[in-house]
């Protein structure tokens, strides 16, 4: 059997010294925060940290029992992952429909900038936590000291394993893309940081797939798909016009909205030179082709179902759970292709 991962297998990963990775896994300065972030997840894959999550049973959650103490509900801090946004916030609902369905009290946290916050919480009347969104690896890193529950709404890590809770991303976006392809559309460019998020990641993952299955060439732009997407206003006010592709496949409903201010603010037309689709159905106004329904209240609820169920079933292994959004085709902002 393979002994515990060593500090120098760490560094080797991710071209650091052994100095910061010892410095960053202890928690002590030295090494700035990105570059901590990045020795924590690589120690995660590597599976340097141990599941030490105390491993006992309790009586089973059924839907009559009570339950006392407080659910922990924390977003990140990060602009518009928030229980005010579009997307965001409806998941939030769920979440708190569910808990008042129970009785059960519920605190919002924003992720703090220090990961020592969760030493200011009592576990004793913290039941479980609900994590909406990216969360650092560092602060997920001091949950674990709770020894308690944890559930991840769109979101997850290899240095913190837990149950999760995700939209189907690769489903919806393979039958949206295949869905346009039926319809004649054959050039597609993806919009959208992939590193920025796992479910961007994926569903750029099932866009390239549908692609290649059906024999269309694909050459993705850098721009595109990198850092650079992350300002959709500034990358598509200087993105040229002559290669803009038949449809811009945006990785939510957000960037394609940006990229529609952007592109009309240049005088181009969308759909006529450019059509646009998203992912989300967050905004119902857009001139959006296409875009992929997800019941966010429903993530929301069935975070909270899953909780409950880890609560009473804690030495079981972790679980992922998909929901399937419905993909919306909006013909009357299909235009007539030309042959």
């Amino acid at each position: 059997m393979k002994g515990r991962v060593t500090v120098q297998e760490i560094a080797d990963m991710t071209g650091v010294s052994k100095y910061a990775v010892s410095r960053a896994l202890s928690g002590k300065s030295g090494v700035s925060a990105k570059t901590r972030e990045m020795i924590l997840r690589a120690a995660g894959q590597l599976g340097y940290f141990k599941d030490d999550a105390k491993q006992f049973a309790v009586d089973p959650v059924d839907d009559n029992q009570r339950i006392y103490g407080t659910i922990v509900v924390l977003f990140p801090n990060v602009r518009f992952q928030n229980n005010e946004s579009v997307y965001w916030g409806p998941v939030f609902d769920g979440i708190k429909a569910r808990l008042n369905e129970r009785g059960v009290d519920i605190l919002t946290l924003t992720e703090p900038s220090r990961d020592h916050v969760f030493s200011l919480l009592n576990p004793d009347a913290i039941q479980g936590i609900i994590t909406v969104g990216s969360i650092s690896t560092a602060i997920l890193l001091e949950m674990r000291r709770l020894h308690i529950p944890v559930v991840m709404v769109d979101h997850e890590d290899p240095a913190y394993r837990c149950d999760t809770i995700f939209s189907d991303n690769f489903s919806c976006m393979r039958d949206l893309v295949a869905k346009l392809i039926s319809k004649g559309y054959k050039d597609l460019q993806f919009l959208g940081d992939i590193s920025d998020a796992q479910s961007f990641l994926e569903r750029y993952i099932a866009f390239k797939t549908v692609l290649d299955q059906a024999g269309l060439p694909y050459q993705p732009i850098p721009e595109l798909i990198g850092p650079e997407a992350k300002d959709v206003h500034l990358l598509m006010e200087n993105f040229p016009e002559q290669a803009l592709p038949e449809v811009l496949v945006c990785v939510n409903d957000s960037h394609a909205q940006f990229a529609i201010e952007a592109l009309e603010k240049r005088g181009i037309r969308i759909p006529q030179s450019c059509a646009i689709t998203g992912f989300d159905n967050t905004f119902v106004h857009l001139p959006l082709l296409a875009t992929v329904n997800v019941n966010k209240e429903l993530l929301g609820m069935r975070a909270v179902d899953q909780l409950l169920w880890r609560m009473a079933n804690r030495g079981s292994a972790y679980e992922k759970k998909l929901i399937y959004g419905d993909v919306i085709l909006r013909e009357q902002f299909a235009y007539e292709k030309q042959e």
